[in-house]
This record gives C-alpha cells, sequence and structure tokens, in this order.
C-alpha cells in the first residue's frame, strides 16, 4: 500500500514546480494528435478503475463486510492522481511540449511499485473483483508508459528550421536526451565513413559566438559602469579625483590621472571579469550542480544494498523475491547514477565552451580598439595566448569545478558511513590517507617543474637547432658538417631524456601511491579494528561494504589537488584576460567628421602613450579637397605618426583633427591577410570587374598575375609570404584605389618597389595625371623626382612643421627643404635626363629609391659608410628577389606533393614496431609485470574473503596474526610490483624513444638533397617537434593507462567468474555489446578530434592577422566585418568540439550500462547459487563488479588515444626510412691522406639530372682542367651553372659518365671523404646560431692561431677583435647580428682555414656590395694562386683575367677558351662582355 503511494507523492510534489515551468516557458500549442488522444482516454480510463475500487469498498461496507481504512484512501489517491497525470497531458499540449520527462519517471515510478503488489496478487488470489481492476490498472499503466517514450508533433507556429543540418538535440525526446540517443545517428555515419565538415551538426542557438559573447559583454560592460560609478560617488564624497579621460560612450574604461584621497585603495576599483562570467554563465551551470549533489548522494546507496545482499546470503530463511528486488535495486541505482552523472557532466562542458566562445569573443573584439601603448604592453604571441591557452584554462576548469564542494561532501558521507561500519577504528585509515596528499602533491609539483622548466627548455633548443640545421642542409652536405651538428642533436636529446627519466621515476611514484592508497587505508583500518577489541569481528559485510567506500573515497582524494592546482593556474588566467580587457581603448571621437577642408590640424600635439614624450608638435595642416600633398623628412622624424595622427590611432593631447568622408590608407609595411589576391584587393567590397581590372593595371600587377600559378584566385600565405616585398606593397595599394574612397593616406608605398615601377605607379595612380585626380592625397615619400609634380610639399623636421609650399616656393626659401634636395641634387639631374643611368645603377649598386632611404640616413645619422654599403645593396637583393619570388609560384605546384592525412584504423604493424622499439623481450616482461600484479591484488581480496569466512565459523582469534601478516604482504607486493611495473615501462618507452628519434635523425642526415627541394621544411620539424612529443611524452601514459585499465578489467572478470561459474555465460554477449560500441566510438571520436584541431588553428592565424592590421581595418571601417569573421572561425571549431564532447557521454551511457549489467548479473547469480555460496565470496564478486564500470570507460578512452598518438609512431617511422644518399665513408676506397695533390679535374661524357623523371640538366659535358687553372663558368639563368658544383659534390648523382680528380672517381669515394677535400663559397652565406668558432671550425681541429690568422686574411680581424667575446662572439640565428656582407666574409674565412687544392666559388649576386666583392676577389687571387679554382660569374670584370672561360648553354659547352680568343670568336661570351660595357 505504502508502494502505491510513491508515485503519488511524487507527482504532487513536483507539480507545483513544473505548473510554475510550463506557464514561464510557452512554446506554440500541439494539435490533438492519435498519440494524444489515446494517452488522454488511458489516463481517464485509469480513473475510473481506481475508482471502480473505491465504490467497490463502499459496496462492500453497505453489505457490512468492513474493510481497514487504507482501502479507502489508496483508490481516492490513486483516482486523484490520475486525473492530475491526464490534466497535464493535455496542459503539456497546450504549452507545446514535445516529450515530457515529469510524466514519464511517474509511469516508471507506477509500474515498479505495482510489480510487487502484482506478484502478491497472483500467489493469493482472493477477491475476484479487486483482482480484476488490478490487471486492468497494470496493463493500463504500462501502456502509458510506453506511449510516453514517443514524442509529440512538433507545436504549431514554432520557427520554421531553415537550417540544412541541424542539431537533432532540440527535437529529442525526454528519453533520448537523457540517454544521449540523438547522437547514435553521428556515431553510425563516422563508422561507416570518416566524418567531414559538412557531416557536422550546426550549434544549438545558445552555443553561438553571437549568443554567449553578448551575454558575456552585457555583464562585462555593467561591471565597467558599476566600478565608473564607484570612482564618481567617491569623488562627490570630497576627495578630488581628476578623470583625465573622456568615456567612449561603448565601453567606459577608466583612468585616473591622480587620486588625491588618503584611502587610494578605495577609490580605484576594479571592474571584476569573476563576476561577469558567473553572472552571464553561473545560472546554467548551477543546473550541472544539482545534478552533481543527486549523483553524490545515490553513490551511497549501493554499498548499503550490498551490505543487504550480504546479510540475505547469510540468512537462509529469507524470501528469494528480497534477493531479487536487491539486485534489481542495485541495478537501477547504478543506472540513475550513471544517467545523471551524464547530464551533469554535459551542462558542466557545454559551460565550459561557451565561457571559451565568449572569453575568445571579448578579446577578439578588444583587441580592434585598444590604443597603441596597450599593445605595446603584450604582444600579438601573449594575446593570442589569452586566446589559446588561457581561455582553454577556463574549459578545462569548469569541468571539474564542482568537485570543489563536492570531493569534501563525499569525503564526509563516506567517513560517516564507514564510521557506522567501522567505529574509531577508520581514523587510523583516514589518517593514512591524509598523510598520502602530501605525497602526491609534492609529487605532482616536481613533475610540473621538470616539464615546465628543463623539458621544455631543452625541446625549444632541439627544435630550434633542427631548424636551422634543416635551413642550412645543403651547405653541411658540402662542407661535410653533419657528424658535428648530428652530435649537437644528440646531446640536448640526452638531457630531454634525462629528465624524462626523472619524470619516470616520479610516476611510478605516483602510480604507486595511487594504486596503494585503498589498499594501504584497509589494511590499517581492518588491523586496527580487529586488534583493538577482541569483540570486533571482521566479517564480510563489514569488509566488502567498508572496502567498496573506500573506493569511492579514492576518487574525490585524489581529485582535490588537481581541481585546487587548475583553480589556481585559472585564477591566474583571469587576472590575465581581465588587464587585457581593462586596457585602455582608442577614443573614436579623437578625429572629428565635420569639415569644410578634406583634411584640418589645429594646434595638434600627439603622443604613442600618456607615458612617452609627445612625438609631434603644434602641428597644423589644412589640405583642400582634391590636392596633393607630399610629406618629406629624414627618418624617425614622425612623418608615419602624422598620418598615425589623421586616422586617430595615436593619442591626442591638444588641438583638434578633422577629416572629411571616407579614408583609405596604405601603410608602410603592406599588410597581407591569408586569402586569395582578389579577396585581398577587393576586402570586403563587392567585386565590378571593369573597376578592377583599372585597378590591377593602375598598380602594375597585371603582369604579376600571369606569373601567379592561379591568377587572382592564388591563395596568398600568412603574411603574403609567396609574394615579394613589392608585390604586396602594390596589392596594398590596390586595395585602396579599389575602396574608392575621398582620402588617401599613402605612407611612402613607392620605396618598397624598382625605380621603373615606381614611376609607373606614381604617373597611373597618384601623381596629377594618375587615377586618384581629383581625390585628396597625403604621400609620405622619400622619392625626391617625384616632388615638382604634387601640389603641396610638407618638411617635418623633429616632430614640427618646418616649412609648407609648392616646390617652386620651397626651394626660393632655402631653408631646409632646399638643403635637402642639393644633397641629392647630382643623382637626381641625372635621374631626370638619362634613362640608361637609371637601369645601371639599379644593376650595380641598388635602386633608387633604397638609395634616396639611404642619403636620407645618411644626413640624419652621419653614418660611417661602412653600413652604407649595407644599406646600398638591399636594393639590389630586393629586386633580385623580386624575380626570384616570381619564378617560385610555377614549380611550387608540381614540387610539393601534399601530405596525407591518416584516416581509418591503425594499422597493427605499427602497435609490432613500437613494441618492437621498446625492445620485444621487455614488451613481454612488462605484460608480465602487470599479470603479477593484477594476480596479487585478486590474491589480497580473496584473502579477505577467507579471513571474512572465519567469522561464520567463529575461529577469529586463533590465526589473526597470520591473516593480517599475509593479506598486508600481498597487498604490499601488489604495490611494489605496480611501482616496478610502471618503472620498467617508463624505461622501454623513453628507450623506444631515443631508438626512434636517433634513426629519424640519422636517416635526415643522409637523405639526398633532392628530398628537401620537394617536402616543406615545416613537414619535417613537425616530425621532429610534434610526434617526437607525443611519443616522448603522451604515448607513455596513455600505454600505462591502458595497461592498467585493462588488467583491472580482466580481473574483475575474473574474480566473478571464479566465485560464480555461471557468469562466464554473460560475458560473451556483453563483451560483443561493448566492442561493437567501442568501434563506432573511436572511429567517429578521432575524426571528431581531427576536425577540432584542423579548424581550431585558423582562429589564432586569423586573430595575429587582425592584430597586425588593426589599423588598416579600422581606417577602411571593416571592423564588424572582421569581428564576425572570427566568429565564425569560433563557431566553426565549436561546431567540431560540440559532437566530440557529446560523443564522450554517449559512450559513458553506454558502456556504464553494461558495466551496470554485470553488477546486475553477479548479484543475481549470487542470488540464485546462495546455498553454496559463503557470504565472503559473494561480496568480494559483487564489490568488484561495482568498480568496473569506471575502468570499462577509461579502457575505451584510451583505446581510442592509443589509436591516436600511436600514429605518430607511424609518421615518424615513415621519414626514417625514406631512401638515403651514398655512404659517408667507403672503407676500402679512402683516398690517400693528402689527395688531390694535383687539382687535375676531368669530365668524362657527363650527364645529370635533378630527380628521376625530369630532363637532364647537363649533357655529355667533356673537358679537362689542369692544376692551378682558374676556370670562369658563365651562361644565361637556368644554363646549368650552379648544377656544375652541385655535381662536383655530388649533391647530384651522374645520368651517365664520370667525372675524375687526380684520376680517381668521385664516384667510387665515401661522401665525406670527397667533400671534405673540396672547398666551396657558397653563393648564400648560410651561418649556425652558436660561437663564431663553431661556425668556422665545427670539429675544433684547428687552433686559434689559425683561426685568427683566417680572419686576418678574410679582412674581419678588425671586425672580430672589436667584439668584447672575440671568437666567442654568439651569431644568431641565420647569422642575422652580421651585415650580408660579413657573413660572406665569414664563408671565406672557413674557405682559408680548409684551404684544399680545389676551390669552387659560386659568385655572390646580389649578397655582396662591391667593396666586400672586391675583397674576395683580391683575397682569392693571393690565397689560392697555386689551385684549381672554378668561379660561376655573375659580374664578368671578375674572370676577364681567368686562364679560361666556360661557356655554357642549355645544359651544353656552348664555348671553351681563354677571355681573348672567345673576345674575338665573337660568339656567346663575346655579347656577354658587350652587354655588361666591357667591349666596345
Amino acid at each position: 500500500s505504502v508502494l502505491s503511494w510513491l508515485p503519488c507523492v511524487y507527482l504532487w510534489a513536483v507539480c507545483p514546480i513544473y505548473l510554475f515551468y510550463l506557464k514561464r516557458n510557452h512554446s506554440g500549442y500541439i494539435m490533438m494528435s492519435i498519440l494524444n488522444r489515446f494517452k488522454t482516454v488511458l489516463g481517464l480510463l485509469l480513473w475510473i478503475v481506481c475508482w471502480t475500487d473505491l465504490f467497490y469498498t463502499f459496496h462492500e461496507l453497505r453489505q457490512d463486510d468492513t474493510q481497514p481504512p487504507i482501502y479507502f484512501i489508496t483508490p481516492l489517491v490513486l483516482g486523484m492522481t490520475m486525473l492530475l497525470a491526464t490534466f497535464l497531458i493535455q496542459f503539456e499540449r497546450l504549452r507545446g511540449v514535445q516529450s515530457s520527462g515529469v510524466l514519464l519517471i511517474f509511469w516508471f515510478l507506477s509500474v515498479l511499485c505495482a510489480i510487487v503488489p502484482f506478484r502478491s496478487k497472483i500467489l493469493q488470489a482472493f477477491s475476484q473483483l479487486r483482482f480484476t481492476t488490478f490487471y486492468f490498472y497494470f496493463g493500463l499503466v504500462v501502456c502509458e508508459l510506453i506511449l510516453c517514450c514517443f514524442n509529440e508533433k512538433p507545436p504549431l507556429f514554432s520557427d520554421v528550421v531553415t537550417d540544412p543540418n541541424p542539431c537533432p538535440e532540440t527535437t529529442a525526446g525526454f528519453l533520448s536526451t537523457v540517454t544521449f540517443w540523438w547522437f547514435t545517428s553521428m556515431a553510425i555515419k563516422g563508422y561507416k565513413k570518416p566524418l567531414e565538415d559538412k557531416d557536422l551538426w550546426s550549434l544549438n542557438k545558445r552555443d553561438t559566438s553571437k549568443v554567449a559573447v553578448m551575454k558575456l559583454l552585457q555583464e562585462w560592460e555593467k561591471e565597467l559602469a558599476k566600478a565608473k560609478r564607484y570612482v564618481c560617488t567617491r569623488r562627490g564624497r570630497g576627495g578630488s579625483v581628476v578623470l583625465s579621460k573622456k568615456y567612449s560612450p561603448r565601453e567606459s574604461s577608466l583612468e585616473e590621472a591622480e587620486v588625491l584621497l588618503p584611502n587610494q585603495k578605495a577609490a580605484s576599483r576594479q571592474p571584476s571579469f569573476l563576476r561577469a562570467l558567473i553572472k552571464a554563465f553561473g545560472p546554467y551551470f548551477l543546473i550541472g550542480s544539482a545534478f552533481k549533489l543527486l549523483q553524490d548522494v545515490i553513490t551511497f546507496v549501493n554499498p548499503q544494498l550490498l551490505r543487504m545482499l550480504i546479510s540475505f546470503t547469510k540468512e537462509k530463511e529469507a524470501p528469494d523475491w528480497w534477493g531479487y528486488s536487491l539486485a534489481f535495486l542495485m541495478f537501477f541505482t547504478a543506472i540513475l547514477q550513471t544517467l545523471i552523472l551524464h547530464c551533469q557532466f554535459q551542462y558542466c562542458f557545454i559551460t565550459g565552451m561557451n565561457i571559451r566562445t565568449a572569453v575568445i569573443g571579448a578579446i577578439y573584439r578588444k583587441s580592434l580598439v585598444i590604443t597603441n601603448a596597450a599593445k605595446r604592453s603584450s604582444t600579438v604571441g601573449e594575446v593570442v595566448n589569452l586566446m589559446s591557452v588561457d581561455a582553454q584554462r577556463f574549459m578545462d576548469l569548469t569541468t571539474f569545478l564542482n568537485m570543489l564542494w563536492s570531493a569534501p561532501l563525499q569525503i564526509m558521507l563516506a567517513l560517516y558511513f564507514l564510521w557506522q561500519n567501522l567505529g574509531p577504528s577508520v581514523l587510523a585509515g583516514v589518517a593514512v590517507m591524509v598523510m598520502l596528499i602530501p605525497l602526491n602533491a609534492v609529487i605532482a609539483m616536481k613533475t610540473r617543474a621538470y616539464q615546465v622548466g628543463a623539458q621544455m627548455q631543452h625541446k625549444d633548443s632541439r627544435i630550434k637547432l633542427m631548424n636551422e640545421i634543416l635551413n642550412g642542409i645543403k651547405v653541411l652536405k658540402l662542407y661535410a658538417w653533419e657528424n658535428s651538428f648530428k652530435e649537437k642533436i644528440l646531446a640536448i636529446r640526452q638531457k630531454e631524456l634525462n629528465v624524462l627519466r626523472k619524470m619516470a621515476y616520479l610516476g611510478a611514484l605516483s602510480t604507486m601511491a595511487w594504486t596503494s592508497a585503498p589498499f594501504l587505508v584497509a589494511l590499517t583500518t581492518f588491523a586496527v579494528y580487529v586488534s583493538v577489541d577482541e569483540n570486533n569481528v571482521l566479517d564480510a559485510e563489514r569488509a566488502f561494504v567498508s572496502l567498496s567506500l573506500f573506493n569511492i573515497l579514492r576518487f574525490p582524494l585524489n581529485m582535490l589537488p588537481q581541481v585546487i592546482s587548475s583553480l589556481v593556474q585559472a585564477s591566474v588566467s583571469l587576472k590575465r584576460i581581465q588587464r587585457f580587457l581593462s586596457h585602455d581603448e582608442l577614443d573614436p571621437d579623437s578625429v572629428d567628421r565635420k569639415n569644410t577642408f578634406a583634411v584640418t590640424v589645429v594646434n595638434g600635439k600627439f603622443t604613442w602613450s600618456k607615458e612617452d614624450p609627445p612625438i609631434l608638435h603644434n602641428i597644423n595642416v589644412m589640405v583642400p579637397q582634391g590636392s596633393l600633398l607630399a610629406v618629406v623628412g629624414h627618418v624617425g622624424c614622425g612623418k608615419s605618426s602624422l598620418i598615425s595622427a589623421l586616422l586617430g590611432e595615436v593619442e591626442k593631447l591638444e588641438g583638434e583633427v578633422s577629416i572629411r568622408g571616407s579614408v583609405a590608407y596604405v601603410p608602410q609595411q603592406a599588410w597581407i591577410q591569408n586569402a586569395s589576391l582578389r579577396d585581398n584587393i577587393l576586402f570586403g567590397k563587392p567585386y565590378n570587374e571593369q573597376k578592377y581590372c583599372c585597378v590591377l593595371e593602375a598598380c602594375a600587377l597585371t603582369p604579376d598575375l600571369e606569373v601567379l600559378p592561379g591568377g587572382d584566385m592564388t591563395e596568398i600565405g600568412e603574411k603574403g609570404i609567396n609574394l615579394s616585398g613589392g608585390q604586396r606593397q602594390r596589392v596594398s595599394l590596390a586595395r585602396a584605389l579599389y575602396s574608392d574612397t575621398d582620402i588617401y593616406l599613402l605612407d611612402d608605398p613607392l620605396s618598397a618597389v624598382d625605380a621603373h615601377v615606381a614611376k609607373h605607379i606614381f604617373d597611373n595612380l597618384i601623381g596629377p595625371e594618375g587615377v586618384l585626380k581629383g581625390k585628396t592625397r597625403i604621400l609620405v615619400t622619400h622619392g625626391i623626382s617625384f616632388l615638382p609634380q604634387v601640389d603641396n610639399i610638407m618638411v617635418i623636421v623633429e616632430g614640427r612643421v618646418s616649412e609648407m609650399g609648392s616646390y617652386q616656393e620651397l626651394l626660393k626659401q632655402n631653408g631646409a627643404f632646399a638643403e635637402f634636395l642639393r644633397t641629392y641634387a647630382l643623382e637626381d639631374i641625372q635621374n631626370a635626363t638619362n634613362h640608361h643611368v637609371v637601369g645601371t645603377l639599379a644593376t650595380h649598386g641598388g635602386d633608387l629609391f633604397s638609395l634616396y632611404r639611404q642619403i636620407s640616413i645618411i644626413s640624419a645619422d652621419g653614418e660611417n659608410p661602412k653600413s652604407r654599403s649595407v644599406r646600398r645593396h638591399t636594393g639590389s637583393q630586393r629586386k633580385h628577389s623580386e624575380q626570384q619570388d616570381k619564378k617560385k609560384p610555377h614549380e611550387l605546384q608540381k614540387l610539393i606533393q601534399s601530405e596525407t592525412a591518416e584516416t581509418g584504423r591503425v594499422k597493427s604493424k605499427v602497435y609490432l614496431e613500437y613494441a618492437k622499439a621498446v625492445g620485444v623481450l621487455l614488451s613481454v616482461f612488462i605484460c608480465f609485470l602487470y599479470g603479477c600484479q593484477s594476480a596479487a591484488a585478486i590474491g589480497a581480496n580473496i584473502w579477505l574473503s577467507q579471513w571474512t569466512n572465519d567469522a561464520s565459523a567463529n575461529q577469529t582469534q586463533e590465526n589473526l596474526n597470520m591473516r593480517v601478516g599475509v593479506y598486508a604482504a600481498l597487498g604490499i607486493a601488489q604495490g611494489i610490483l605496480v611501482m616496478m611495473s610502471s618503472f620498467t615501462l617508463a624505461m622501454g618507452n623513453i628507450g623506444a624513444a631515443r631508438k626512434l628519434h636517433a634513426n629519424l635523425l640519422t636517416n635526415k642526415f643522409h637523405t639526398p638533397q633532392s628530398f628537401y627541394d620537394t617536402t616543406p621544411l615545416g613537414r619535417i620539424i613537425n616530425r621532429f617537434s610534434k610526434d617526437i612529443y607525443i611519443i616522448d611524452e603522451a604515448l607513455p601514459s596513455t600505454v600505462l593507462m591502458f595497461l592498467a585499465t585493462f588488467f583491472v578489467s580482466l580481473s574483475t572478470m575474473i574474480v566473478i567468474v571464479s566465485s560464480t561459474p555461471i557468469f562466464a555465460v554473460v560475458i560473451a554477449p556483453l563483451a560483443f555489446i561493448y566492442i561493437f560500441v567501442q568501434r563506432f566510438y573511436v572511429a567517429t571520436s578521432r575524426q571528431l578530434k581531427r576536425l577540432e584541431s584542423v579548424s581550431r588553428s585558423p582562429i589564432y592565424s586569423h586573430f595575429s592577422e587582425t592584430v597586425t592590421g588593426s589599423s588598416v581595418i579600422r581606417a577602411y571601417g571593416r571592423h564588424s566585418a572582421f569581428v564576425m569573421m572570427s566568429d565564425m572561425k569560433v563557431d566553426e571549431n565549436q561546431k567540431s568540439y560540440y559532437p566530440g564532447i557529446v560523443s564522450n557521454r554517449w559512450l559513458g551511457v553506454r558502456i556504464e550500462f553494461i558495466g551496470n549489467c554485470m553488477v546486475l548479473f553477479a548479484a543475481l547469480f549470487a542470488v540464485t547459487g546462495r546455498e553454496n555460496l559463503n557470504p565472503g565470496l559473494v561480496g568480494l564478486s559483487v564489490s568488484y563488479a561495482l568498480q568496473v564500470t569506471m575502468s570499462l570507460n577509461w579502457m575505451v578512452r584510451m583505446t581510442s588515444d592509443l589509436e591516436n598518438n600511436i600514429v605518430a609512431v607511424e609518421r615518424v617511422k615513415e621519414y626514417s626510412e625514406t631512401k638515403t644518399e651514398a655512404p659517408w665513408e667507403v672503407e676500402d676506397k679512402k683516398p690517400p691522406p693528402d689527395w688531390p695533390t694535383e687539382g687535375n679535374v676531368e669530365f668524362q661524357d657527363y650527364s645529370v639530372r635533378y630527380r628521376e623523371g625530369l630532363d637532364l640538366v647537363l649533357k655529355n659535358l667533356t673537358l679537362s682542367v689542369k692544376g692551378g687553372e682558374k676556370i670562369g663558368i658563365v651562361g644565361r639563368t637556368g644554363a646549368g651553372k650552379s648544377s656544375m658544383t652541385l655535381c662536383l659534390f655530388r649533391l647530384l648523382e651522374a645520368a651517365a659518365g664520370e667525372i675524375s680528380i687526380d684520376g680517381v672517381k668521385i664516384s667510387e669515394l665515401g661522401l665525406h671523404d670527397l667533400r671534405s677535400r673540396l672547398t666551396i663559397i657558397p653563393q648564400e652565406p648560410v651561418l649556425f646560431s652558436g660561437t663564431l668558432k663553431m661556425n668556422l671550425d665545427p670539429f675544433e681541429k684547428y687552433s686559434d692561431e689559425e683561426l685568427w690568422g683566417a680572419l686576418q686574411q678574410s679582412h674581419l680581424h678588425k671586425f672580430v677583435s672589436n667584439q668584447p667575446a672575440k671568437l666567442e662572439l654568439e651569431c644568431s640565428e641565420g647569422g642575422e647580428n652580421l651585415s650580408v656582407g660579413q657573413r660572406q666574409l665569414v664563408c671565406l674565412a672557413r674557405a682559408l682555414l680548409r684551404k684544399t687544392r680545389i676551390l669552387i666559388l659560386d659568385e655572390a649576386t646580389a649578397a655582396v656590395d662591391l667593396e666586400t666583392d672586391d675583397l674576395i676577389q683580391s683575397t682569392i687571387r693571393t690565397q689560392f694562386e697555386d689551385c684549381t679554382v672554378f668561379t660561376i660569374a655573375h659580374r664578368l670584370n671578375t674572370i676577364m683575367d681567368y686562364t679560361r672561360v666556360l661557356v655554357l648553354d642549355k645544359g651544353q659547352i656552348a664555348e671553351f677558351d681563354t677571355p681573348a680568343n672567345l673576345i674575338s670568336q665573337r660568339g656567346i661570351f663575346y655579347g656577354m662582355t658587350k652587354d655588361a660595357g666591357l667591349t666596345q
């Protein structure tokens, strides 16, 4: 009777809350459907049935057959409840509820509560009518339950779903939501084929950036407003606070100049970001917390049920149905716990995800409006970190935040139940636990320190060095220096592995602490319990209930320190984000938009930041509509700052700035987006073909489009990587021109382009006849030749306007400007008169604009001529690189094969490969150790169950010491084995990591050059960084967890089967379901992870792009468009992250269901076989089953992680097995030590090609060179000049024919033997980071005297001896801290040190100015006069006095004779000398 009241109580209790909820949430009404009619009719029938009972009781009363009052009350209450349920069915229909959880639970409870009387009614059928009504009642309730599981149609007038791929969660019913059934369709799809972007569901509305970011920003604005109000009220109370900033209406960031108050702290109240977060996302999170509370309470029901079950097996008289109902109760509590736990996780994860979205959105929006001062305080990298790392930390924290209060609660509850069970002796166990906490904490701290400190440093330095090696691999091969660098890398790697080993020791310790903790606690508690008092008997109930409680304790105790540490991290992140969001913003009103003139500045005084001195003083400018103003001045005088002031980018201290109309801005350093070339020019404007072509023409971009592989649809890399500097600048100009605005601010756009291009652009675009005539233009320039054509010139000197007027006026005034011009007058006149001179100047000394720049620099700083030469060559280098870059993209298409992404399952071969790397014997031994450890654990628990059986046999005291002793021994053995196994495993993993890295490194040093030509460096570096990192750190922990969980699950099976053998029947179907679910999950989640990581990097790259180009974005007013783009990218990423979360929940519910089935069957078989089972065994098998769910769940996760991580082994393996070049040393073919003595070189019918399948570059060369001859090699680009040198060094292997040096065929020698006997001065000077000494002599073969001698001869002596560090001078990466000329001289010094009989000089084209070039030539003439010299010449004057000249054409010898003879033959060589002006 009480049972049948339970559902009624539930429904009446929930009803008021539910009705209130329905009143608030209205989503249109649902039409009456057949389903709904059925439900209603059944509800009414139920009411009739219940009241039939009631009337029957009245009828009996009339017959004087008085029944107890329960017969009146129960049907009355039940009838009323059924009416209420029927009313709810209709009310829900009117409020548009499609699936009702409240009623589902009610019908489920009704069925449950009716089963028990149902059984007893069958056993004792006494009153015919009651019997029938009960049957009716039961049948109807079951029907209601079944009908309730189906969904209603969507309500009328609900929003039409326009989404092509909506998330099924929104329409899922109650059951489907709770069990995550709606995800199944994705799991199946992912199993059939790898998921792609188009398979992902759209985000739910609440998870989109639009909603989440707005929520957070509204709260944050309130916080800011509050802080501002607070300060104002303080001021009202008599303190004087001077507010030195106008508030921008959007976001009031407040800065106090001075606070003249005694209590300064009080006045500056910080707006709290935490409060904003809590207000925005707290309520949703609290729902999750409520679930967590419920789950914590339910956790403790099962140990109580276990106790009842054990006592049931003891009492042989107890009725069977009691045992069965206990088993089912255990099952239902476990299932309820599962469902509630995963609901809680779902809420927490979604909160975390929303917080991440919101934080990223807020930071992005802020970064577009912060002032320059604020920008300087945090680099782009730091802000990207705020987005990636700090936002991620919040996300990780929210998932476990509930543990903060839930862990202490669980611990208290567990202790309470334990106390009831064992009394005060629990305290002994607790003491052990408390003692273990600091141990774990210390280990965690230490591990962390290693990881963050040493490990990261070593890794970074290894990757940095590796990067340099791969960049300069060609030079290493030419010099035969590979070994020296290999040693360096391996030395760093050794340090790295030593740190890893230390971490492994700590890891083994912590694993031991974590595994043995529950055991040690149990041991001390039981030992104390039995020895304190002789009457204390350890029976099965006490022992196994305590064990299951201890197992519950283990989780919160381990989680607490983790949660606290991640809390600390998150609070640091919080402060950083808060500081960033509180930065000052640019004042949108600093530039005023109404004015008669186009641009006006009155008494302007500007500074980059409040702390700095002003950069521009009393600036007064008026630019009339449609005029062209040129701004000139020395470097650093404030020209660019003036442009920034007009854009409102700098702080305005006083004065007024106003601009009329829209603005286009071309910055000094072009800002290019990672998008197609066309998108870069359109910049969000609609495409108009005619206008577009006109723009390309004016900006001289048409010829460039022909060379780009995809025309104007070519994808431009980050920072415009695949365009030359000049092209970037022209694209930037084209963007400004296309935007078609009123005012153009051009910040020195002509300095990056070649002379003739600059003239073209000025004439067709900027100048008085250009496309822009009639627009207002302000042009910052260094090009003097353009000044006569501009309307006005403004000269800036040290931040002030020194004079302003037209070209003629300024010349008359004879002031700063006239002087400025005189400095250049000579060249300028030449330029104007003689166009050919421009050409020669450009080829020789760099283009004119760099000259202008340089002269303006010299006159500003009075620099020494040394750096001048360096400046001068930048021009020609720029020109050269522009040509180079134009050539590149064509090859790129063919060159670089795309990297294959892994899809599908990982081959078992890879696992075997890894096992081999660990060592086959070691692998077997590790598994054996894990087996032993499980055996010890099982042994200890079986011993415990034997011990508890002493209680029933009443022989507790006799062998007490033996019982405790053996139990302790087994447990301690388990601890030691755990430590040994995890340590052995770690050692094996480290060995494997060492082996895999060493193989990869060795192979990469032995790989032929052609591999590096076709493989992007990033891809190789990725193998060395990411994949090796996974093999070092991620893989070992995954393997460890996998083995641990696997053996725990295995031992559970063994224990249950050994205590109730019939359980073996159930194992097969359960295992089948398990593997089935696991395969679905792994396939889907792996692909989701890949999609997520692919979609993550665009967020950050787009962001860092935006930060660098924020001034351009603001100038063009594209602020909101970029915010939208960022939001879209975040949403794209969350679109693949969200199903990833749900897939974990989906898996969890299913796997835990399997675990719960195990609990059910273990309990059921214990009940059926209780005749021949002792209570100890029942306790053992059921308590094992209770903890299996956790390890089953983890095992699937680990399998999936293992599959994801083992791919790294495959990728590393793939690159350690690429084809290698010839051996470095061939023992039986070693040349004599002083070879080559003469230096004779012979080519016989020699042909060569770059790679298989390409054409020959050199065809059938035959020539012989005597020792000591000087040979010049000339020819047009692509004639095969450089290939000849590569052949001598065998970087290219012969396709046919031979080369022999002093009669030795070079193809038979080892590569190092050959390469170390030749000397080369390469075209591009490559230096490695390290000391200068290391760069000259990496093997330390030479003494310091010899080094100084070489420096003396290579004219570096003065420079080096002036450095404080002398030979130990640190060269930065790529030798950046030396000028290009100095780097070239270092290469010369290397050659002088080596000094072999044969020297190959690949003449540096663009890199060296004439001065350095002469130095090198003269040194070579004196120092190498008796050597054979091959020079690949670009400047013919260097080889006019050589013995012979070899002219190559299309890979064949065209002419080969002395220079004089060749000139008289009037062939190709004569033509070349004539062009160079060396002959008439």
